[in-house]
């Protein structure tokens, strides 16, 4: 990759990647710095990686990089033994774009991250399996697991209109 191809990859795809990781850390600065971490990355081994795959390895790397600092910061909750009864909403309320955000706080991060690349950023099945380095299978795994959490969070759709 050349220097005119990274540039030019900075500007397609710099903003894509922001929106990915800021909208599962929610934290702008921490997602700058993932993201400059991401680049930096990028440059080192800019004469391993072809242009035609670079979004593909942004995305990688970018989520690599979320991953460890979830983990440094010991972020990670045992999903298995919660009770999503005691979560549910059912409740009456109007802004469905908050429930749905406090929903999808809930689900652990691999979940979080696969349906916000698949329902949010619009990614396919083998992308976001190029990108996080999990199979196709496990990948609709995480969907279909965190679209039902969801479904059983949100309850029925009549109470929140």
């Amino acid at each position: 990759m050349t220097l005119e191809e990274f540039n030019q990859a900075v500007n397609l795809y710099s903003d894509s990647v922001y929106r990915f990781i800021l909208k599962n850390i929610k934290d702008e600065d921490k997602a700058k710095d993932i993201i400059q971490d991401t680049y930096e990355k990028l440059w080192k081994k800019h004469t391993e990686v072809a242009f035609l795959k670079v979004k593909s390895y942004l995305f990688s790397a970018a989520y690599h990089t979320l991953i460890d600092l979830i983990r440094r910061e010991k972020k990670q909750a045992q999903w298995d033994e919660a009770d999503f009864r005691n979560h549910s909403h059912t409740d009456g309320y109007s802004d469905l774009n908050e429930v749905l955000h406090k929903a999808v706080e809930q689900l652990p991060e691999t979940q979080q991250l696969v349906v916000m690349m698949r329902d949010y950023e619009g990614y396919s099945y083998k992308e976001i399996s190029e990108i996080t380095g999990l199979t196709e299978a496990q990948v609709k795994v995480y969907i279909f697991r965190a679209r039902k959490f969801l479904k059983a969070y949100i309850g029925n759709i009549q109470v929140l209109v």
